[in-house]
């Protein structure tokens, strides 16, 4: 870890950071190729935002920093935005949160451009968004009257790049990904002087799998976190092992929020809360133990759990049965409303979209993601150019060239008494590193946000994940969970944004009082 003592008004002395490292800085290595070290750079704009009644003045700032492998050499550029309150004296009394999207491999455009930036993208969510122009306005639902937000672009996404000798590979995997982080962040606070401010770490979808082992690896480097938000979770990739039924038990109380979205359910009146507690009962409960006896279940028990789950998620009972009552999320996307010859998206099943083979038994795409993808690199793009005044030579990777496709699923979980902990594991598992980060540090703070309508990540896996920590009694009080009428990327559901914002406050207050 390099810590730069030597700048003078942190890191708006691009001039000193140019003479510090600029591309002369590091000798080219004999016996292979080497790409340029660029200077780090940053452009600072200045702008304001009203929430209830109050402006706040705040700084942005694009730009990158330069990370370091362990022979204290860059190897990485990292880019991010920065948004920094103006008039704050002490940096103690301000939190600052770093956020980030998953992928792996993705940019984050989403979080940026629609969640609590101060900054938001008009969507026509749960509709295909019209092609531009797209409307930018100010965010009502940001967090910077909470904290401090920096933006970051995963290495090999964005404008961030392997410098020096190394490559993606240097990068593209679930523990290269953590270090990367570890240093970007660390640097971040080293030049910013925010070593004494209270943190937070804020995740989407695999960025949640990056902050559960990030948290332990910032704790065990002497980096204490005071938060952790986890939106639309995963820490558990074993999920899906050939031969486990967890996922189609995951799955189940997913359907049934759907299906009542849908009005193909009937709550006998209930309410949408009781309804769904009903539906996690019956998937931990008599669905879990016909599952476990696979082929030898009787048939007159598996009429009963395929009439149960037709209660419950719209379906046939004939087409559970078929399915040997193991319904998987494509085939619920296009079985749902498919006399109506729609198909549901998969990260938000408000969405809907046509397929040209309605007999078909996979959706041929995904309306909820086609349906905004093109608004946030657009607004995103013009944005940075036009508002932050930030422009470069290269190309801005929404998604980074064979980042996923080179993925190391290796990780090398802490080590825990008697567990699997400190071996190599071949597919990633991380609620043992937040478990771990939990014990450490008892004040740490989790919140699980989750959407009721998103098949990625779906929440009643998120609940058995982080019900599975084995932690202490006084620890679970640490985790707060939040449920949202919308998909994997909550906030296109401007309601279920409002609602966030609200929640997250406070959390925030929680996990760092009385220093906003």
């Amino acid at each position: 870890m390099r810590i730069q003592h030597t700048l003078a008004v942190s890191f708006f002395c691009a001039a000193a950071l140019v003479a510090q490292r600029g591309p002369g800085s590091q000798a080219q290595p004999s016996g292979g190729e080497s790409t340029p070290i660029p200077p780090e750079n940053s452009a600072v704009t200045q702008h304001e935002l009203t929430l209830d009644g109050k402006t706040l003045n705040y700084t942005a700032t694009a730009g990158t920093l330069l990370i370091d492998d362990e022979s204290e050499k860059p190897y990485g550029s990292i880019f991010y935005v920065a948004y920094t309150l103006n008039g704050v004296s002490d940096p103690r009394t301000r939190p600052v949160t770093f956020l980030y999207n998953g992928g792996p491999g993705s940019a984050t455009i989403p979080l940026h451009m629609a969640s609590v930036g101060p900054m938001r993208v008009v969507t026509g969510s749960p509709e295909a968004t019209a092609p531009a122009p797209y409307q930018l306005i100010p965010n009502q639902y940001s967090l910077l009257d909470k904290s401090d937000l920096v933006f970051v672009d995963a290495p090999g996404t964005g404008y961030s790049r392997p410098v020096g000798k190394a490559t993606i590979r240097n990068f593209a995997g679930a523990d290269q990904d953590v270090q990367a982080f570890l240093k970007f962040i660390e640097r971040y606070i080293s030049v910013n002087h925010r070593w004494n401010s209270p943190k937070f770490l804020f995740g989407e979808s695999y960025g949640t799998t990056r902050s559960a082992a990030l948290v332990d690896a910032l704790e065990n480097d002497g980096v204490a976190v005071n938060g952790v938000v986890l939106m639309s979770t995963i820490l558990n990739y074993f999920v899906e092992a050939p031969g486990s039924d967890e996922i189609y038990i995951g799955y189940l109380p997913t359907f049934a929020a759907i299906a009542e979205h849908y009005e193909k359910v009937q709550h006998k009146g209930k309410d949408l809360t009781a309804f769904l507690n009903e539906v996690r009962a019956f998937a931990r409960g008599p669905y879990a133990e016909a599952l476990a006896q696979g082929q030898n279940l009787p048939a007159a028990q598996e009429d009963a759990i395929a009439a149960k789950m037709a209660g419950y998620t719209g379906l046939s009972v004939q087409f559970i049965k078929e399915a040997n009552l193991r319904v998987s999320a494509v085939r619920f996307r296009k079985e749902l409303l498919r006399d109506q010859r729609v198909i549901l998206g998969r990260y938000d099943a408000r969405f809907e979209g046509t397929d040209v083979d309605a007999a078909g038994e996979d959706p041929g795409y995904d309306p909820s993601g086609t349906g905004v993808s093109s608004a946030f690199n657009s607004a995103f793009h013009d944005y940075l150019e036009r508002e932050l005044k930030y422009t470069s030579k290269e190309t801005y990777y929404p998604h980074g060239p064979n980042v996923n496709q080179l993925w190391d699923h290796t990780h090398r979980a802490p080590a825990a008494g008697g567990g699997r902990g400190g071996r190599p594991l071949r597919d990633i598992y991380v609620a043992g590193d937040l478990a771990d980060a939990m014990r450490k540090d008892p004040r740490l703070k989790v919140f699980s946000a989750n959407g009721l309508f998103d098949l990625a990540t779906p929440f009643f896996i998120t609940e058995y994940d982080l019900a599975h920590m084995e932690l202490e009694p006084k620890l679970r009080q640490n985790i707060q969970f939040g449920y949202y009428p919308s998909g994997h990327m909550i906030y296109l559901n401007v309601d279920a944004l409002k609602q966030l914002k609200g929640d997250l406050g406070r959390f925030y207050s929680t996990a760092a009082p009385g220093v906003q």
